[in-house]
């Protein structure tokens, strides 16, 4: 199941984003990882920036994205399934949920930054029909990252 998420689940979302990027913390530079893994007081803030959903199995949060409604589309950002939990089609349906979001607000555009080594997240975005930009990489404290964005109809 997914639903938008509320204050009281900022907590499980900090549980669901440190399970769900913990193999690649060596990859990340510190500063990347903590700013990636939000504790759960930062996550409630962002609540008040933006939507964000939460996928549910067997009563248990197992997985989150959020987005910021912006001038040029709707930003993608801290998409995670808990490791446990992948492979049954969560991330999909997140996705899915960020994209009828996006096309109630008339967005002509998702967008999303990724980093290289995140292969099975970059499989999904590709599948769910985003494609990398041509904007030159960038980094987030010293991890790269590079944008990818999906075309909405007007």
């Amino acid at each position: 199941m997914i639903r938008r998420a509320e204050p009281g689940d900022a907590q499980a979302v900090a549980r669901v984003l440190g399970e769900a990027f913990r193999e690649y913390e060596p990859r990340y530079t510190p500063a990347a990882y903590a700013a990636t893994t939000p504790i759960a007081e930062t996550i409630r803030e962002r609540l008040a920036e933006g939507p964000m959903w939460v996928a549910i199995r067997e009563n248990e949060i197992v997985g989150t994205v959020s987005a910021v409604i912006r001038e040029d589309g709707l930003y993608v950002r801290r998409m995670a399934i808990a490791p446990t939990a992948r492979g049954r089609g969560l991330g999909r349906a997140l996705l899915l949920a960020v994209e009828a979001f996006a096309a109630e607000h008339r967005a002509r555009r998702l967008y999303l930054s990724t980093t290289p080594f995140l292969a099975d997240a970059i499989r999904l975005y590709e599948a769910a029909g985003f494609r990398r930009t041509h904007e030159p990489p960038r980094d987030l404290h010293g991890t790269p990252l590079f944008t990818m964005e999906k075309k909405l109809r007007p």
